[in-house]
């Protein structure tokens, strides 16, 4: 998958390699990925066909220095443009212990943002002629604002131009609602206002050159057969086994209320999680791939079965065949926490279009 290139990345908080497997299918390829998890580490370089020119490391970026990434650029980017990925977790609460004073760098000095510092330590001190940073939507919250505002007053004092994108990767062909936002930064010059979308809703389409969104039916086929079957699938003999099944595709537990007119309810509107029960239906795209479900949260498959491996890791469209290390709640976490690729890709497209003289 690596291609020859003017521009390569680097990627900070890899995970499974969703932004990285972007970078790729944008035509940028990553001459470095790292993670702290080393359970992610293992899937990467279990997927040699694409990270086989990659160097991978193992480590918590608190503890990676600058001058790490310098020396893969140095050995792998002599003459090429550098772009850094990266989506940093943003955990609402972080122990003060993690806090680093003196790499703070005119800092965001509010410890939840202290992944989010590690991330402009790098951009800063290697001085990338771009950057891509992804988030949970949460991010724009008034409560974080002025983790926003931070990374805006140090990225434009380092002399980046930016754009922040709020995304759903339904529009970029992922068969999933899942928004999240993009803070994309250049030294050129965007070329365009937004990254471009592909796909839109079937019913507002006409006239444009988008496709419709696609439908969670057609990126699961083939996936169904007993070569496929997993034990951590089955929900027989489960507390709300008998429930699930009586859940039409496409509903969750509402659909058991006396909201819906179901006789003798079994559960009250609005008094449960909306994904509790949530079943997909073949015919509409996917709800949000999560990291850490409860044992009956959804999106379940209409055969009234947990999702399989394959079946997450193709809603999230990596590609077929990639392979994930680790127990089934590990790759569950690694898949729920990834990018979707074709929704980075889009991303990491338009900052290179920036850095591209025409």
């Amino acid at each position: 998958m690596n291609v020859n290139s003017n521009i390569v990345a680097v990627s900070l908080f890899s995970g499974a390699g969703g932004l990285d497997i972007a970078s790729f299918l944008a035509g940028v390829p990553v001459i470095s990925s790292t993670d702290f998890e080393s359970d992610c580490i293992e899937t990467l370089k279990l997927n040699e066909e694409i990270f086989g020119e990659t160097e991978i490391v193992l480590g918590d970026l608190h503890e990676i220095e600058s001058k790490v990434f310098e020396n893969i650029i140095e050995k792998k980017a002599e003459n090429k443009e550098v772009i850094v990925i990266g989506g940093a977790p943003c955990q609402p609460f972080s122990k003060a212990g993690y806090w680093v004073g003196n790499k703070t760098r005119r800092g965001i000095n509010d410890p939840r943002a202290n992944l989010v510092n590690e991330y402009l330590r790098v951009v800063t001190e290697i001085q990338p002629a771009g950057f891509v940073f992804e988030n949970v939507e949460s991010l724009l919250h008034p409560t974080n604002k002025i983790i926003v505002e931070r990374f805006i007053e140090i990225i434009e004092e380092a002399g980046y131009s930016y754009k922040i994108v709020k995304a759903n990767a339904l529009e970029y062909g992922v068969s999933q609602k899942r928004k999240r936002i993009f803070i994309i930064g250049t030294k050129g010059e965007f070329k365009s206002e937004a990254p471009k979308k592909t796909h839109g809703n079937p019913t507002e389409i006409e006239g444009t050159d988008l496709k419709p969104y696609v439908n969670v039916g057609e990126v699961i086929a083939g996936f169904e057969g007993d070569e496929y079957f997993e034990p951590s699938e089955v929900v027989d003999g489960g507390t709300y086994a008998d429930d699930l099944k009586e859940v039409p595709p496409g509903m969750n537990y509402k659909a058991l209320t006396a909201w819906a007119g179901y006789p003798n309810p079994k559960f009250v509107a609005d008094k449960r999680f909306w994904n509790f029960l949530l079943k997909l239906s073949p015919d509409k795209p996917s709800w949000t791939i999560t990291a850490q479900p409860g044992p009956w949260v959804g999106p379940f498959h209409w055969d009234n079965r947990r999702l399989r491996v394959p079946e997450m890791a193709a809603i999230q469209s990596f590609p077929k065949g990639y392979k994930f290390f680790g127990t089934r709640r590990s790759i569950q976490k690694q898949i729920g926490n990834a990018v979707p690729p074709l929704m980075g890709k889009a991303m990491i497209e338009f900052v290179k279009e920036s850095l591209i003289n025409d």
